[in-house]
């Protein structure tokens, strides 16, 4: 009788981790759903060389490391030489709680596969993170 109830206790254990484990992937499949759109919005305003209001429009933490005016330089000095894009493909989207250099919090790393004019391969970061507002906004770029 013992080793049918340890038997049993075994397999909801298993069965109570499975269910753990289904909804965290959920909830990051989710989280990476909505760290994608924002950060294709984000990238449409890099696009269209708006450095300033994707700089406004990124977050928080973005805001605090770099000055607008910083911003703006930095990315026209890293994006006009490039041209403009003519194809974008997201490569990976991983969830992550941890980044190094950055408070811990909710992030999703997304590596895009992008053809410029005057670059055909390059692998663009693109890091979301759930803000102090519950959105999730643009924290990093860096473009490879």
């Amino acid at each position: 009788m013992e080793g049918v109830l340890l038997r049993i206790s075994i397999v909801l254990i298993a069965a109570l981790i499975a269910s753990v484990l289904s909804c965290q992937s959920q909830d990051n499949s989710s989280a990476e759903a909505q760290a994608v759109e924002s950060a294709e919005a984000w990238l449409e305003l890099v696009d269209q060389g708006a450095y300033g209001a994707s700089w406004s429009e990124a977050a928080e933490y973005f805001r605090f490391a770099i000055t607008q005016e910083n911003w703006e330089r930095s990315a026209a000095a890293v994006r006009d030489p490039l041209g403009d894009v003519t194809s974008r493909e997201l490569g990976s989207a991983t969830f992550a709680t941890t980044l190094p250099g950055a408070p811990d919090g909710e992030y999703v790393v997304l590596l895009y596969n992008t053809v410029f004019v005057n670059k055909k391969i390059a692998v663009e970061t693109v890091t979301p993170m759930l803000d102090t507002d519950g959105e999730w906004r643009v924290s990093g770029y860096h473009v490879k």
